[in-house]
């Protein structure tokens, strides 16, 4: 008896807003094709998608974990994506829709003003889910080599907003977070 195994819409997740999207879409048809070779009956993986040229998807069929390793970290390399670099996700969510952007605003104004070397300040927007359970998110990004310099910054940025009273908003600073949403 042969099995049967399938991953709909692989292509889905290279649409992501990840630096990691790539690495996660090679990883989960790899995985599905791993559990089709476990069995003790053959299994065979089908895959859905309109990019079947993508190196992430071409590189899983052929379970190339060196090529695929090669090329993202070239890319990586190239886009000074870590390990090149840190990524530092500044999140921001409140209850109150006016807030989180307000908040986003003094801290983004307040990292431009010290920002230092290579540390590219991305404009305040919102998190790619904006709303969960009633809650908005907002969020600023940051790339540049994490050093106490850049935790200063960051810290004097939160500072300027303590000085309000925004009751319904919570900040999260994530360095490498494992989700950009």
């Amino acid at each position: 008896m042969l099995l049967w195994f399938g991953v709909v819409a692989a292509d889905t997740s290279l649409g992501i807003d990840d630096y990691r999207a790539v690495e996660r879409t090679f990883q989960t048809i790899t995985q599905v094709a791993g559990r089709a070779g476990r069995e003790k009956e053959k299994g065979k993986v089908i895959v859905q998608t309109y990019n079947p040229d993508n190196y992430a998807i071409s590189l899983s069929k052929s379970q190339d974990y060196k090529k695929f390793y090669e090329a993202e970290i070239e890319l990586r390399k190239r886009l000074n994506y870590p390990p090149f670099c840190d990524i530092i996700c500044i999140r921001v969510n409140s209850k109150n829709i006016d807030e989180a952007p307000k908040v986003c605003d003094i801290i983004y104004n307040n990292l431009i003003k010290f920002k230092y070397n290579n540390m590219n300040i991305f404009k305040p927007q919102p998190s790619p889910i904006d709303k969960i359970k009633n809650t908005y998110r907002w969020r600023i990004l940051l790339k540049c080599k994490l050093d106490r310099n850049v935790l200063k910054i960051i810290d004097n940025a939160l500072k300027a907003v303590y000085k309000y009273k925004f009751n319904t908003t919570s900040i999260v600073v994530d360095i490498n977070p494992t989700s950009m949403n």
